[in-house]
């Protein structure tokens, strides 16, 4: 099982956002949007930052996937 954030990033797309865009909004670090960029783990901390930030759901930034 893997972690996919290209929900994520499509959305961003979508909404015309680049990712410092959303370490602005969202209020979390570059690292962070990095470490999501590569498939890593993030808390739901994180996670809840970003809906808030973008007003979304979590099941419309990430998904789990086989690998």
């Amino acid at each position: 099982m893997a972690v996919s954030y290209k929900k994520l990033w499509k959305l961003l797309i979508d909404i015309d956002l680049m990712k410092k865009d959303l370490c602005r909004i969202s209020g979390i670090s570059t690292a962070t949007v990095t470490k999501m960029g590569k498939g890593g783990y993030v808390s739901t901390e994180v996670l809840e930052k970003i809906c808030k930030g973008l007003d979304c759901k979590v099941e419309d930034i990430m998904e789990i996937t086989e690998e």
